[in-house]
């Protein structure tokens, strides 16, 4: 009976200690040592975001990198620049919230890569992405997602991501 009750107190008492010490996205941002960029201007006449009630949807972003996966760039190229597409996308975030803590969670993300006609690792390539969103924000960030291979993408980026993510309420 001791036993099972130090077990529980040991138990609790790590439960409230992780609690306590839980990081908010913006340190868990600086901890990884993350730049997070300007917000860039849309480059056509649209905006970067709209809510809806609770639900932010932020418009298709892309990186600075160019070119077609299975071609110009590696798998891993993409997942760099899906990557960095997501710091991106964590900026518009931060613009359009003011406090990354708003996210209740990531609703559903749409990925798409610039690919040569053979090329079938789109999930890989936007698990840069993917992957940075659970680095900053735990659970709250795993999302539904559709990773599809694109003929063109503007100004011919590798990747574009839409995000589409819930708010706590105010």
């Amino acid at each position: 009976m001791k036993k099972t009750l130090l077990a529980l107190g040991l138990l609790l008492f790590t439960a409230a200690f992780h609690l306590a010490n839980a990081q908010t996205p913006e340190e868990k941002i600086k901890q990884l040592g993350l730049k997070i960029p300007e917000v860039s201007q849309p480059i056509a006449n649209y905006v970067k975001w709209r809510q809806v009630g609770n639900l932010l949807y932020l418009s298709g972003t892309g990186p600075k990198v160019y070119g077609k996966v299975g071609a110009d760039l590696t798998k891993e190229q993409g997942y760099a620049a899906a990557r960095e597409t997501g710091l991106e996308i964590i900026a518009v975030l931060q613009a359009a919230t003011g406090d990354l803590s708003r996210i209740k969670q990531f609703v559903k993300v749409l990925g798409m890569v610039n690919a040569t006609p053979d090329f079938t690792a789109q999930p890989a390539v936007i698990n840069g992405f993917s992957d940075l969103m659970v680095e900053v924000f735990g659970e709250k960030g795993k999302h539904a997602r559709s990773a599809v291979g694109m003929g063109s993408l503007p100004n011919n980026m590798a990747v574009e991501i839409e995000v589409i993510v819930e708010l706590e309420e105010k």
